[in-house]
């Protein structure tokens, strides 16, 4: 499973790890690759056909859209249903 918010589509980020050396200039700090994810939530909204459950970001949680929808002010938009992927 792709770690990618079904609502949004945030995935990881790609960065640098910097380890600073409190040392002369010819002993520079090492940059190593690292990823940066997101912070996903497994979350289960009540619908009238039932349970759905989406892996959703939590800033995205905090959306007024995503409140309606989860409150049953609004209905779930087919986007948010279709389980994300990388484009393969």
């Amino acid at each position: 499973m792709a770690n990618i918010c079904q609502v949004s589509g945030k995935k990881a980020n790609k960065a640098k790890h910097v380890r600073h050396r409190h040392s002369a200039w010819k002993f520079r700090a090492p940059h190593k690759n690292r990823w940066q994810k997101a912070n996903l939530q497994r979350v289960t909204i009540q619908t009238p056909n039932g349970k759905v459950r989406l892996l959703v970001a939590t800033s995205v949680m905090k959306s007024e859209e995503f409140a309606k929808v989860q409150c049953g002010l609004k209905p779930i938009p087919k986007e948010w249903l279709v389980k994300p992927g990388f484009g393969i």
